[in-house]
């Protein structure tokens, strides 16, 4: 009797574990593949139409596969490389230091301002958000950056005002206050002074969140150009967006002229080329970074 209830048991048990099909769960998941779905396909686009040719774009329209295959575009656009480079460089540059020097400064003000003992914790945190939700405005902040700062034509004016973003300090400061007492007690109890307590403690326990705000750092350093425009003239300081942009438009300008004289301009594909060159980067050290970016936010997020 023993061995033929035995296979009894183990399909039973088997049974058991086999769980019903959860409607729920699979909408949920056919949601989120469908979002997936939405955010590759244009990306899957721009990528195609990169390398489609000109004419043929014009005919057939636009398509999730290169159409008339060629590499005309990006020829066009490198034809100059020392050029692209350069602002390769820069771009490289000022969200390296940008990123770095920025971190540390928001984790330096979030660290006292999620302590529970620090007295003027009330009144900078206020400062803090109050920055959230008012600006000064736009030449205010162009005379303060020009004038008081000295940074017209210069790469610090790409740096400096993106150093401090109170949003990021406010993150930083949640998940700093999550951190355990007893630990940060004992510490002192052995003797660790403050710096080393931040240094040795905070730091290393705060990974998930300060690579998530280093991954908001670089993609705000990375893709913007507007300082650019703002405070830089010199054409070696420029950007890779902002010299894409200039690219753009005097592509369009040439394109517009019925009396330019040379080989055809690709207009659509090289702005889709260019559009490949600037988030390509970017997207590498998004994926390098994916890990820690949900649990960085869960334990950064805002509670009460």
């Amino acid at each position: 009797m023993t061995t033929v209830a035995q296979p009894a048991r183990v399909q039973g048990a088997v049974q058991a574990r086999r769980k019903p099909i959860s409607w729920s769960n699979l909408a949920v998941h056919l949601v989120l593949i469908g979002i997936g779905l939405a955010c590759l396909i244009p990306m899957l686009l721009v990528v195609a139409v990169s390398f489609s040719d000109e004419q043929a774009l014009v005919v057939e329209g636009y398509r999730l596969y290169p159409v008339g295959f060629t590499t005309h575009a990006y020829t066009y656009i490198l034809k100059n490389p020392q050029q692209i480079l350069g602002a390769y460089g820069v771009t490289a540059l000022v969200t390296a230091v940008g990123t770095l020097v920025g971190l540390f400064i928001c984790a330096l003000l979030a660290y006292p301002l999620s302590r529970q003992d620090f007295k003027l914790r009330g009144v900078l945190s206020f400062y803090v958000f109050f920055t959230l939700l008012f600006h000064g405005g736009m030449v205010p902040f162009y005379i303060l950056v020009t004038q008081y700062l000295g940074l017209k034509d210069n790469i610090l004016a790409l740096i400096a005002p993106y150093l401090v973003t109170a949003w990021y300090v406010l993150i930083l400061r949640t998940s700093f206050a999550q951190l355990p007492t007893e630990l940060l007690d004992a510490a002192r109890i052995d003797g660790a002074g403050e710096w080393r307590i931040f240094f040795r403690i905070v730091l290393p326990l705060s990974k998930p969140v300060l690579a998530t705000i280093g991954l908001f750092y670089v993609l705000r350093y990375w893709n913007d150009w507007f300082l650019a425009l703002l405070f830089i003239d010199t054409p070696s300081l420029y950007p890779l967006q902002y010299l894409l942009q200039v690219l753009m438009r005097n592509m369009s300008v040439l394109a517009s002229n019925p009396q330019t004289m040379g080989e055809p301009i690709p207009t659509q594909s090289a702005r889709m080329a260019m559009a490949v060159l600037a988030f390509g980067p970017a997207l590498f050290v998004f994926l390098m970074l994916q890990k820690y970016f949900v649990r960085g936010i869960t334990i950064g997020g805002l509670k009460g």
